[in-house]
């Protein structure tokens, strides 16, 4: 079978290899001896053009799903390497698909004598390494690996068929910008993936795995001011709190090392995430103890109701609007923006069905509610 080109894989290679001499560059100043070299434009190229054909195959009657990380054998421990390298092509991808499913394994690729080649599998990647994930059919996203803790990427870019949308790295710059936003972007220096704003990361990655759409709430701790905003009583109110999650962060940077810690705040956090499918919003306080889950939102008394919020996505070129609630999704979003509204030292998480995600914060420059479109950088 032969392929034509994916034009979206030339205009987005240069992009990208400009984002990666930047982080490279900003990695280097804090540690001279930061490894790794810029691959060529047309690496990237290859590489982009090959998983999209790939993402449009049938296995079996299974959609391909691959990750390919950009790096020679010798960048990775534990490399689990092919007697004979396998070319980098979209049959050879698809077959071998099955085996590398799987989060957190990698196809490696890197071009020898004659041409880009796929040399193995890896689990571990060096920082800064590029990822390219086919995630559906059409669907590519171009991510690096940004710490030394191999599950945390940031998004590059998306590609779906034609579309391509840049992640835009001045967005955590915004003077009121969220922080789970600024997070999400990588440009934060947490020190740890399992910090407070990052586990807010990966309750976020877990409610839109679950596919059922659902609605957090995170309200403060020494208030109960949020319950002005909820119907009462609450049909599911979990007394005494389920504390699991802020026992798990309350331990000490050394035991989160260790590899039991994350395992179990992998499954907390999965448990609280699940909550999010059942019909009504989920409640946990900003020190991670779980209040309640299927509860009813009711606008505070006396309070407006919010007619219009203040839209963007991360986005190279998005341009903010302003809209109705509605239409970003219906009566969760609604809900959702009529509680930050109310309670505005709060921040409402809502997945959609259909995969979008958006978080909902009080925006005191704009004096409204605004709502950040997050599923790019979560994909």
């Amino acid at each position: 079978m032969t392929y034509g080109t994916y034009p979206a894989g030339r205009l987005v290679a240069g992009r990208v290899l400009t984002q990666l001499a930047r982080h490279l560059e900003a990695a280097r100043l804090s540690d001279a001896n930061v490894p790794g070299e810029l691959p060529d434009p047309s690496w990237i190229e290859a590489l982009i053009e090959t998983a999209f054909w790939t993402s449009l195959r049938r296995e079996e009657a299974y959609v391909p799903k691959v990750s390919l990380a950009l790096l020679p054998r010798e960048a990775t421990r534990y490399p689990l390497v092919f007697g004979r390298p396998l070319p980098l092509v979209p049959s050879t991808l698809a077959r071998v698909a099955p085996a590398v499913e799987r989060p957190g394994i990698h196809l490696g690729v890197w071009p020898d004598g004659g041409g880009m080649s796929v040399w193995g599998t890896t689990r571990i990647l060096p920082k800064l390494c590029l990822v390219l994930e086919v995630a559906a059919p059409g669907l590519l996203v171009v991510k690096q690996n940004r710490g030394g803790d191999q599950t945390k990427y940031s998004n590059i870019a998306v590609l779906e068929g034609e579309e391509i949308k840049l992640v835009d790295e001045d967005a955590s710059s915004l003077p009121d910008c969220p922080s789970l936003l600024t997070s999400l972007l990588g440009f934060d220096a947490p020190g740890s993936w399992g910090d407070s704003v990052n586990l807010l990361v990966q309750i976020a990655v877990s409610m839109r795995a679950h596919g059922r759409g659902g609605l957090l709430l995170v309200v403060p701790a020494d208030t109960d001011e949020w319950r002005e905003s909820i119907v009462s009583p609450m049909l599911y109110a979990v007394a005494p709190p389920f504390m699991e999650l802020s026992e798990l962060m309350r331990q000490s940077m050394e035991d989160r090392s260790d590899h039991h810690w994350q395992d179990a705040l992998g499954r907390a956090v999965d448990a609280v995430a699940g909550l999010t499918a059942v019909d009504g919003a989920t409640l946990v306080t900003d020190r991670y103890d779980l209040l309640a889950f299927g509860t009813k939102i009711a606008r505070r008394r006396h309070s407006p109701q919010v007619e219009q919020v203040t839209v963007t996505e991360p986005i190279e070129g998005g341009t903010p609007s302003v809209m109705h609630p509605t239409e970003l999704g219906g009566t969760r979003h609604l809900s959702a923006a009529q509680f930050v509204h109310d309670q505005r030292t709060s921040v409402a998480l809502v997945a959609s069905q259909d995969g979008r995600f958006t978080i909902f914060a009080w925006s005191p420059c704009e004096d409204m509610v605004h709502a950040h479109r997050v599923e790019t950088l979560l994909l």
